[in-house]
């Protein structure tokens, strides 16, 4: 007996014959409301295609979405069930790119970027298609719309915002679903899931696609005021146009066109706090440094930025954020703090530091912790003075052991005036008045070492 031997092509056909009709099944059983077989085919059809759903001619893709997206729909999976179902509006909006693949298989990309990233190399043809489920699909999608967007603002309103975040998310699919791509719903819902305590990785990720995709949020509401009802109404733009055209406002009067404020520079905001929150430095100092190229006078982005520096150990970067931030606001007493921190760490820098310290304690000598630290970086490291002392007096060199004790007074006197600015603020400090117990003695002030010993004993 012979060996029957199919040539792949022959091969490739008949499987593409068998999904076909396995996904014909599961829209029929999904349409009976008859879930098991359903699942049933739709996995058997995915057991051939796999995620190569570029295989799928669109029609047949279409029926696919259709049938996958109702049977999550109706498991219960209604956010990922929307999800399927909104793909089969991008089949009509994107161009579908054809061609064949290395093993002669018809390939059919939804979009440029499928095209890119599957078909590179491939000899494609751009073509077009509209889907044939769209009244079938709006029909059955619009009690589903109105109790996912009720329930969404109900769980907002009650502060329930994982559930609110995913009823959003779910408000928005079905309605791309049916035609209507309003990114605002997706808005509401990256807000829900910033403001919950286990989702705001799922906050990032949808503000992070608006952001991509140039969302602004801006809208046109258009009204007019009923000439009879003196009530303002809303009206669409095609009404709006039209009755502003009739002579007499077709009743209408007191006609406005108003734009509402662009959200793009509050989604930076989120999203960039977001993702420092998840100690994704890199990323929230890439987001910030974005955003502020679009909005370079947002405070918060710019903390962000540079918090996220810091947070990352990129000091350069760090210091350079804060000296730009207190080029532009020289009052920036939080910046003027942070930049004396970083500068006092690097003994060569310790002029530039107690510059900065000088400048933050002419504008708040109250500021917390800004007279202390200016007070020890003008003293510099004290041990090391201390120790060089002792080691030169032991050599011998009784000169240079002098000079280094003298040097060690002079910065001990031009600290005193900010150690005693600092005793002014907290006179019932012990630790300020132990410094300055000892910076007097230092001086050779003994009428005020005794004054601040006694202090210092009456507090022990």
């Amino acid at each position: 007996m012979k060996r029957l031997i199919l040539s792949l092509a022959v091969l490739s056909v008949t499987l593409m014959n068998a999904q076909k009709k396995e996904i014909a099944n599961a829209v029929k059983a999904v349409d009976s409301g008859d879930l098991p077989t359903a699942n049933s085919e739709i996995s058997k059809a995915e057991g051939i295609f796999g995620d190569k759903t570029y295989l799928l001619e669109p029609s047949v893709l279409e029926q696919y979405y259709y049938a996958k997206g109702f049977s999550l729909l109706k498991a219960g999976k209604n956010t990922e069930g929307a999800e399927y179902l909104a793909k089969i509006a991008n089949l009509g909006t994107e161009a579908i790119y054809t061609g064949k693949d290395a093993e002669k298989n018809k390939v059919y990309f939804v979009g440029k970027d499928a095209a890119d990233k599957f078909g590179a190399g491939l000899s494609l043809k751009q073509d077009k298609y509209s889907p044939a489920l769209g009244d079938k699909l709006r029909s059955s999608i619009d009690p589903l719309l109105r109790k996912a967007n009720e329930a969404a603002t109900s769980s907002y309103n009650s502060k329930n915002f994982d559930v609110a975040g995913e009823k959003f998310a779910e408000t928005y699919y079905l309605f791309k679903a049916a035609g209507q791509d309003d990114k605002t719903y997706l808005y509401y819902a990256g807000v829900a899931y910033a403001q919950s305590a286990n989702n705001k990785a799922k906050a990032v990720d949808i503000l992070n696609s608006l952001i991509k995709s140039g969302y602004t949020g801006i809208e046109t509401n258009y009204t007019a005021k009923n000439t009879k009802t003196g009530n303002v109404e809303k009206l669409d733009k095609a009404a709006f146009d039209l009755y502003k055209k009739t002579p007499d406002g077709a009743g209408y009067s007191d006609f406005k066109a108003e734009k509402t404020p662009s959200k793009q520079e509050e989604l930076y905001e989120i999203t960039a706090s977001l993702l420092f929150e998840q100690q994704k430095y890199d990323e929230a100092s890439a987001l910030a440094d974005e955003g502020l190229k679009k909005f370079p006078n947002n405070q918060s982005l710019a903390q962000v930025q540079s918090n996220s520096y810091f947070k990352s150990g990129k000091t350069d970067e760090f210091v350079n954020n804060l000296k730009a931030k207190i080029a532009k606001n020289p009052t920036d007493k939080e910046s003027l703090y942070n930049l004396g921190v970083m500068l006092s760490k690097d003994p060569s820098k310790n002029a530039e530091a107690e510059a900065t310290y000088k400048k933050l304690v002419e504008i708040d000598p109250k500021y917390p912790n800004a007279l202390n630290n200016l007070v020890f970086v003008i003293l510099g490291e004290d041990e090391v003075a201390i120790n060089e002392y002792r080691d030169l007096k032991k050599a011998g060199k009784i000169d240079a052991a002098n000079k280094v004790l003298e040097q060690r007074r002079a910065r001990f006197q031009k600290a005193l005036p900010y150690a005693e600015k600092m005793y002014e603020t907290y006179p019932t400090n012990k630790e300020v008045v132990s410094l300055l117990k000892g910076m007097y003695m230092t001086t050779q002030n003994t009428a005020k070492y005794n004054e601040f010993k006694a202090k210092e004993t009456a507090m022990k």
